[in-house]
């Protein structure tokens, strides 16, 4: 009994508790949605699909002109090193030149998630439609089509089941590195980590590393199981919540092993 109190008595959890101002309207089932916690990393994931989804929609056209087997060199190239250009620096650099280019807040980690996303998935995409059957495009340059028409007719949705599982992979991978942008002020669950930091308030920073590794973890399944959907053993075996859980499992001994 002394420890459940000690626990519940634990001045971390005040993290989930609903500020004093501005007045929290909500019932009393959904006090929570007013705390910080919830605040920050609802902010978070906000940042992590506009990322994504941008991050998407550029880099496809640059790593269609970045594949070899649509491209000559003189125009991968380049495009590679667009990309690259992007991947090369870590998004927490990124947040750094966008917060002191537009200023604190969301917007700016949004759009250095953004970048980061081009030349991750990017990358990511360019060697999927590298990977493709090369029947489709021999046919489809046969047949006298061009470029434009071969990446929308053929490459895309002969590669589209790759390109979403790597579009879901990268929103799970956004959502664990936008919970550190904030730390520089690029908006998340990140400035309350700073801020609490900085007030020496310990055990707030827990709480909320706490509550990061459970909502990661829970987007983690999540991703795994919509993952399953677009790849190959989806057409053999229907993809279950156990089975994803259980092979979670087993890569995880086997990792500790």
């Amino acid at each position: 009994m002394l420890t459940s109190g000690l626990v519940w008595d634990w001045g971390g959890w005040s993290v989930i508790e609903p500020q004093s101002y501005p007045p929290c309207e909500a019932n009393f089932l959904l006090q929570f949605t007013c705390s910080t916690a919830w605040i920050g990393m609802l902010e978070t994931i906000k940042i992590a699909i506009l990322a994504t989804f941008f991050g998407m929609i550029l880099s496809l056209p640059i790593a269609l002109l970045s594949s070899r087997n649509l491209f000559p060199q003189y125009i991968t190239y380049p495009s590679r090193a667009v990309i690259s250009a992007c991947r090369s620096l870590p998004s927490l650099i990124w947040a750094i030149i966008f917060v002191i280019l537009v200023g604190l807040g969301p917007i700016a980690g949004t759009m250095a998630m953004t970048i980061y996303t081009v030349g991750y998935l990017g990358k990511m995409q360019y060697e999927a439609i590298e990977g493709m059957n090369s029947t489709p495009l021999e046919a489809a340059n046969a047949m006298g089509l061009s470029k434009t028409e071969i990446s929308l007719g053929v490459v895309i949705p002969e590669a589209a089941n790759h390109l979403i599982a790597q579009a879901i992979f990268m929103f799970e991978y956004n959502v664990r590195s936008g919970t550190v942008i904030g730390i520089v002020g690029a908006g998340g669950i990140g400035y309350y980590i700073n801020l609490y930091l900085k007030f020496l308030q310990y055990e707030k920073v827990a709480a909320y590393l706490l509550i990061i590794f459970l909502v990661v973890m829970l987007i983690d399944l999540v991703s795994i199981y919509l993952r399953s959907f677009f790849t190959d053993e989806s057409e053999i075996n229907t993809p279950t919540w156990s089975g994803v859980i259980l092979t979670t499992r087993i890569k995880l001994g086997k990792t500790s092993e």
